[in-house]
Parts: C-alpha cells; sequence; structure tokens
C-alpha cells in the first residue's frame, strides 16, 4: 500500500490540482494532515476534493477556526480575516464536515497522522529541541504532522535528534529510506502555502512495507491562485507570500 501524505491544502486549488496530477499513480490512498481551508480562496472546493478522495485526515487549527470552533483573537489580522471570510463561504454541509474532524493523532495502517504535535495539536515542531521535548509522546515508528508548512521533519534517533532533508530546489523528489527500530516525525509540508523558501507545493509518498519516504515538489498556477485571493477581497499578504514561498 503506497500512500499520498498531505498537509496544510489552505483552499489552494491551483496548488493541490498540481499535486494530485503530479503524484498520480504513485499511490494507493490519501491522508491528510489538516488544514484543508483557511488562507486561499477555493474552500468548498478543497473540502470536496478531500471528501471524495482523503481515506484519513485530522484537523488542524485553521479548519477548527474556520469552522466557529476557536477564539479568533490568537489568530493574526491577516488569518482572522481570512478564516471569518472562509467561515461564511462554507456550504452548510461543509461546515458541519469541518466541525466534525477528528482531533491528532490518529493511526492509520502503522502510522499516526497529527496536525501539530504527538502532544498537542497546535504545538509547532520546528527543531531538534522541540522534537525532543516531546519525544515521550510518539506511539508509532513513523508519524507525519503538518502546521509548520516546512517540509522535512526529525528522526529520534537514540544518539539525538535528526533533521531530515527535504526536496531540494532543483529537484522534483528526495528520496529517505527510513531506518528499522527508529521512531520518525515527518512533515509532508504544504500544498498549497509552503513556508520554507520554496513556492511549489509540497506532498509525500510513504510505503510503509519498505520503510520508503519520497518528499515531492510541484510547480503549480501561483498567479491564478494569487489573483483568487485578491478577487475575493482577502488581505493582499496572503497572496504575496505564495511566490515567496514565505
Amino acid at each position: 500500500m503506497r500512500y499520498l501524505i498531505l498537509s496544510d491544502i489552505h483552499s489552494n486549488r491551483e496548488a493541490l490540482e498540481a499535486a494530485a496530477a503530479h503524484a498520480h499513480g504513485l499511490y494507493d490512498r490519501v491522508v491528510c494532515c489538516g488544514d484543508v481551508v483557511g488562507y486561499g480562496a477555493d474552500p468548498n472546493w478543497a473540502i470536496d476534493w478531500v471528501r471524495a478522495h482523503v481515506g484519513g485526515i485530522v484537523r488542524g487549527n485553521h479548519d477548527r477556526a474556520c469552522a466557529g470552533l476557536e477564539d479568533l483573537e490568537w489568530f493574526n489580522a491577516a488569518a482572522r480575516a481570512s478564516a471569518q471570510w472562509t467561515h461564511d463561504a462554507l456550504t452548510p454541509e461543509n461546515l458541519r464536515w469541518l466541525r466534525d474532524l477528528p482531533a491528532g493523532p490518529i493511526t492509520v495502517d502503522s502510522f499516526a497522522l497529527l496536525h501539530g504535535s504527538p502532544a498537542d495539536e497546535d504545538e509547532y515542531l520546528l527543531s531538534t529541541r522541540d522534537a525532543a521535548e516531546i519525544a515521550e509522546y510518539v506511539e508509532r515508528s513513523v508519524s507525519f504532522f503538518g502546521h509548520t508548512h516546512m517540509q522535512g521533519g526529525f528522526m529520534l534517533h537514540r544518539n539525538g535528534v535528526r533533521l531530515l532533508p527535504r526536496t531540494p530546489l532543483r529537484l522534483q523528489e528526495e528520496t529517505l529510506q527510513l531506518e528499522p527500530d527508529t521512531p520518525y516525525l515527518i512533515n509532508p509540508g504544504s500544498v498549497g502555502q509552503p513556508r520554507d523558501r520554496d513556492p511549489r507545493a509540497a506532498y509525500a509518498i510513504y510505503t510503509p512495507e519498505s520503510r520508503l519516504v519520497s518528499f515531492r515538489r510541484v510547480k503549480y498556477d501561483v498567479q491564478a491562485a494569487q489573483e483568487k485571493i485578491r478577487s475575493a477581497h482577502l488581505p493582499g499578504i496572503l497572496a504575496e507570500r505564495l511566490e515567496l514561498g514565505a
């Protein structure tokens, strides 16, 4: 069984279509680490796609916010405006679906899905120190997370936590063979709003039987996504950052 691992789609239709096309034929099942909506201008389309194709998913903080389950005072002005706009744009059916998403971690096959960290769905895992501090909460040998919008992750080696490589800017794929009996926290990267200085849509392919992970990137029509954000009168920074990958 091969899995397409998605995270942080953020209502970006152009990026999700590009990632799905790029991964065509490489997977048998799709799972998602949350934040289907927020920031972008196609929330209903993104939810409809996920409902039709994804077989395992956890909620993200923007999913909660856009569903009306989160106090928006903790969001910055752009994120707050986007959450309010998205809430109003969602169909009643998609709003109910968003509200019913489970908190992570959940188990799929032999691995875990979560949004922030195994200890707290809103916690950011940005450094080896962050990963070391929550290592005791890791229950599966492989866990996929999102939230940071940064492809890569951590190897929780007995001799210390190590950073995982992401796809180099010059390539479309970086393949990683996972060591046996070693826990991993793996971030597939953000489909719809990368923040690792690479504007390409990010995702991963995982084969549990061989413990093989492929980090992948693909270009998409950034300008089309930007124009939709501007036409919806969402904050301009949400469009600008797409071309920067930041």
